[in-house]
C-alpha cells in the first residue's frame, strides 16, 4: 500500500524539489478559474465541475454519497480536502506536542490573538449581513489562509524576524483549530448514528494502534479511508475525519536519532567496499552489501516518526495538486451575475470581516493582552508591525473559499448567487489584506533586522 502511494506521490515530490511557490500556484489556478467562468468556455467549466467520478475498485465505488456517484466539486471539497484537514491535523498535534501550542506560556498569546481574529470578524460580517439567509454566511471571515499569509511575509525576506514568523503561524494554526470546530458543529447535516458509531469505534482502533506504537503508515491510511468515508455517510462533514485520523498517527519514532548514528556507524563497518564489482557501464553488489543497505534503509526509516513521515509524503500532494485543483473548482465567481445592488449585502459584509475584522481583532486582542501584563510581546514585534502582521491575518482564501461552499453551496433557488457574491469578497477581502499588512511591513520594519533590535 505504502509503495503504491509513493509511486503517485514520487512525481509530485520530484516537482516539489525545484522548489516552485505553491502560493502563486495556487493564485494561478484562482485566476484561471476565473477566466474560464466569465468566458466562452464557462459552460465547460461548469460541466468539469458536475462531472462524476465514477472510479470503481472491482464493484465498490469509493467516492459514493448517499448513493450517488460525487461529482467533480463534491470530489474535491470532500475528499480531496479530507487529505488537506489530515495534513492540518498532523501539523497541530506536531505544534501541541513540541512547537509553539506545547506550553499555556508559547500558547497563550497566539491564542488570545486568533480569538480576535475570529471572534470580530464574525461581528463585522453581522453589521452587514444580519438576516437569513445571508446571516449563514457569518463564519467566512474567519480563516487565515497561512501558505498565502507566509508568502507575503516571506516577500520582505530578512527583513522579518523570526519571532513574527512563528507568531503567524501559530495564530494561524489556532485559527484552523477555530475553523474545525466551527465546521463540526455547525456545518454538518442530520446525524446518522450507525456509521457515526463505527467510525468512533475506528478510531478508537487507531488511537490504540498508535498508543501501541504501530508504525505502518498503511495502517492509518487504510483505516482513515474508513473512517472518512463512514463521517460522510454520517452527516458530519468528512473534512473533520482527516484531523481525527491525524491526531492518531505517533509523533516518536522507533530509533532515536543518536541510536540510530551508533547502529549506522557499525553498518558502515560491514560494507565491504572490495566486494563491489565494476565495470565501465555497472556495478554489482554482493548479497550481504545488499542486505546491509537495506538494513540501513530500514533503519533509517524507522528515525523518522509517522506523524512527520505521512506529513512530508503528503504536503507535495496537498501544495501542489489538492489547493490549486480546489482553487480551480471554486474561484469560478461569475462577475456578470453580480449587481451593483448586491454589493453592499454579502460582498461588503465578507470583506469588511476580512480586512477590517481580521487586523482589528487580532491587533486589539494582543495589544490588550499585552498592556495587562498577561503575556510578553515576541521579540522584535512592535506595536507598528504588529498591526501589518494582524493585517496579513485578513488573507482567508483557501478556508474562506471552503466555508462559503458549506454556507450556500446547495442552497435551493438563491444558493448559486449568494456563493457567487461569497466568493466575490474573500478575493476582495484577501487581495487588499495581503497588499496593505505588506505595504504596512515594508514601511515599519527595519532594513536589516537583528536579534534583539526592532
Amino acid at each position: 500500500m505504502d509503495r503504491t502511494i509513493n509511486v503517485i506521490l514520487k512525481p509530485l515530490r520530484r516537482f516539489a524539489m525545484q522548489k516552485p511557490n505553491a502560493s502563486i500556484l495556487l493564485f494561478m489556478a484562482m485566476i484561471l478559474a476565473m477566466l474560464f467562468a466569465n468566458s466562452p468556455w464557462a459552460e465547460s467549466y461548469h460541466n468539469i465541475l458536475s462531472h462524476p467520478i465514477d472510479l470503481k475498485i472491482g464493484n465498490f465505488t469509493p467516492f459514493m454519497h448517499h448513493g450517488e456517484v460525487m461529482p467533480m466539486l463534491a470530489f474535491v471539497n470532500d475528499a480531496l480536502m479530507a487529505v488537506f484537514f489530515f495534513v492540518i491535523g498532523l501539523e497541530i498535534k506536531q505544534e501541541i506536542l513540541i512547537g509553539e501550542l506545547s506550553s499555556v506560556r508559547k500558547a497563550l498569546l497566539p491564542i488570545i490573538a486568533a480569538c480576535g481574529g475570529m471572534i470580530v470578524p464574525v461581528l463585522f460580517y453581522f453589521l452587514v449581513c444580519h438576516s437569513a439567509p445571508e446571516v449563514r454566511g457569518v463564519a467566512i471571515p474567519m480563516a487565515t489562509d497561512i501558505a498565502f499569509a507566509l508568502a507575503v511575509l516571506g516577500l520582505l525576506g530578512k527583513r522579518v524576524p523570526l519571532s513574527m514568523r512563528i507568531f503567524l503561524t501559530a495564530l494561524a494554526v489556532v485559527d484552523d483549530i477555530g475553523g474545525i470546530i466551527i465546521i463540526a458543529l455547525f456545518y454538518s447535516g442530520e446525524i446518522a448514528f450507525e456509521p457515526l458509531l463505527i467510525s468512533l469505534a475506528l478510531l478508537a482502533l487507531l488511537y490504540v494502534g498508535g498508543r501501541m506504537r504501530v508504525n505502518n503508515i498503511a495502517f492509518y491510511y487504510i483505516i482513515g479511508f474508513f473512517v472518512w468515508m463512514l463521517f460522510l455517510e454520517s452527516g458530519i462533514h468528512p473534512t473533520i475525519a482527516g484531523v481525527l485520523v491525524a491526531f492518531t498517527v505517533p509523533a516518536r519514532p522507533v530509533v532515536k536519532l543518536d541510536d540510530f548514528t551508533c547502529e549506522m556507524t557499525g553498518y558502515l563497518d560491514m560494507l565491504d567496499y572490495t566486494e563491489v564489482r565494476h565495470s565501465r557501464k555497472a556495478a554489482v553488489l554482493s548479497s550481504t552489501q545488499i542486505q546491509v543497505l537495506n538494513n540501513i534503509h530500514s533503519l533509517a526509516d524507522k528515525t523518522i516518526s509517522p506523524l512527520q513521515s505521512i506529513a512530508n509524503k503528503l504536503h507535495p500532494l496537498v501544495n501542489y495538486l489538492i489547493l490549486p485543483l480546489f482553487a480551480f473548482v471554486n474561484a469560478g465567481v461569475t462577475f456578470g451575475d453580480i449587481g451593483i445592488g448586491s454589493l453592499p449585502g454579502i460582498p461588503l459584509a465578507v470583506f469588511f470581516g476580512l480586512f477590517a475584522g481580521k487586523s482589528l481583532g487580532i491587533f486589539l486582542f494582543t495589544y490588550i493582552f499585552v498592556r495587562l501584563r498577561l503575556a510578553t510581546m515576541p521579540e522584535g514585534v512592535s506595536k507598528r508591525n504588529l498591526f501589518g502582521v494582524s493585517m496579513l491575518g485578513g488573507i482567508g482564501f483557501t478556508v474562506a473559499l471552503f466555508i462559503a461552499n458549506l454556507s450556500f453551496a446547495g442552497m435551493p433557488d438563491v444558493g448559486v448567487e449568494l456563493l457567487n457574491q461569497a466568493k466575490l469578497g474573500v478575493f476582495a477581502g484577501s487581495f487588499i489584506s495581503g497588499l496593505c499588512g505588506y505595504l504596512i511591513l515594508k514601511k515599519v520594519l527595519p532594513k536589516n533586522y537583528r536579534d534583539g533590535q526592532t
